[in-house]
């Protein structure tokens, strides 16, 4: 067994970790275009408020693109230009879970993000993370409440499902 392997992916390359940032980039584009077409097409008063607030969502997930564009750069990357895909759909509620279900995937992404910046030593890189994780945590309260539910529990990171370093974090699988 190699000592990437042992340690769960966490000791990457720079190139590993651009190719890693670029598919967090793609899922920050979805996240503006989704926030930005649900912010306009929520109709009906009981969706105004929540509206307003998807409006703003997409000004911070704006924001968290270029933190991750710059990170990218500076590790000698090309950030990506692509989108992932964007659920659309005529129910409201609909678009409210798609849009919590992403901002799970994507804490869950940049939690293993930051454990693999600071195995490389690239400590501005796990704060400017962690920092994206107070909003995308935030975007899910909001996005709970709409939704009248509490708030799911953590995803785990994919190579944390079946063994990994789940030992070290829980027992219990989150999802």
């Amino acid at each position: 067994m190699t000592k990437e392997h042992a340690t769960a992916g966490l000791n990457i390359t720079r190139e590993q970790m651009v190719q890693l940032l670029n598919e967090d980039l793609a899922g920050e584009y979805q996240a503006i275009i989704a926030y930005t077409v649900y912010s306009q097409v929520l109709k009906g008063a009981a969706y105004t408020d929540i509206a307003r607030e998807l409006e703003a969502h997409a000004g911070e997930e704006l924001a968290h693109a270029i933190k991750i564009a710059k990170q990218i750069d500076y590790l000698g990357g090309m950030p990506c230009v692509t989108p992932k895909p964007v659920k659309t759909s005529n129910n409201p509620v609909e678009m409210l879970r798609a849009d919590l279900e992403n901002e799970r995937t994507t804490v869950g992404r940049y939690r293993e993000r930051i454990c693999q910046a600071e195995a490389m030593g690239e400590f501005a890189l796990s704060e400017t993370l962690r920092a994206i994780i107070v909003q995308e945590q935030e975007h899910e309260i909001d996005l709970s409440a709409a939704l009248d539910i509490n708030v799911p529990p953590a995803k785990m990171p994919a190579d944390q499902k079946n063994g990994g370093q789940q030992e070290k974090h829980s027992h219990v699988s989150r999802q």
